[in-house]
């Protein structure tokens, strides 16, 4: 960035630093949310959750089907999920 060009756009500079900022929470939540050992933890929560009768038969199964396919649609990578979607 050249300093006619630096000069011309410091005015918006605090939005750029916003979509960066913005850019990077975006990154670490779709880093959690395909991570296998974050979503097996999920399911170990589940399972102690229905174990201690917190939940129903029904919402167990509910979520665990939930749990299952996150983790499954990781493992199998994203080319496998494009062409389920089609």
């Amino acid at each position: 960035m050249g300093l006619i060009t630096g000069l011309l756009t410091l005015p918006v500079a605090p939005v750029r630093g916003v979509v960066w900022v913005a850019e990077k929470l975006h990154d670490a939540a779709e880093r959690e949310l395909h991570d296998p050992a974050v979503l097996r933890a999920q399911l170990a929560v589940l399972n102690q959750e229905f174990e201690a009768g917190d939940i129903t038969s029904d919402e167990f199964e509910r979520e665990e089907e939930r749990l299952l396919d996150r983790l499954h649609a990781v493992r199998t990578g994203p080319a496998h999920n494009n062409r389920e979607r089609r």
